[in-house]
């Protein structure tokens, strides 16, 4: 999981990630989403299959990346403890938000 936070920390991957939830896609669709060079490009694909956000298979001379969601799964589950802790605080702030709006109206 370690590895999947810190590739998701870039926004260049993000992009990338985004791209590949629509579809498989070549290198060189993924560099035209990102104003940066074809090498950093590699880079940041290297990042994300390293960390198994990504898979790829050659196709003659082309690379074809996909998107393999498990460790997204892995944190998406690590963060739902956080998500229902933040629910509960949001939902303790709307009542408390509702009764004061209620009490406002009452108090001539």
């Amino acid at each position: 999981m370690e590895a999947a936070l810190r590739a998701l920390a870039d926004e260049s991957r993000r992009t990338m990630l985004e791209a590949l939830a629509e579809r498989p896609r070549t290198v060189t669709e993924l560099a035209d989403l990102l104003p940066i060079a074809r090498p950093g490009v590699s880079r940041h694909l290297r990042v994300l299959r390293e960390a198994g956000l990504v898979t790829v298979e050659a196709d003659a001379q082309r690379r074809i990346y996909r998107l393999q969601p498990d460790p997204l799964t892995e944190v998406e589950d690590w963060l739902t403890t956080y998500r229902a802790r933040w629910e509960q605080r949001l939902d303790a702030l709307h009542t408390e938000i509702a009764r004061g709006t209620r009490d406002r109206r009452s108090t001539p």
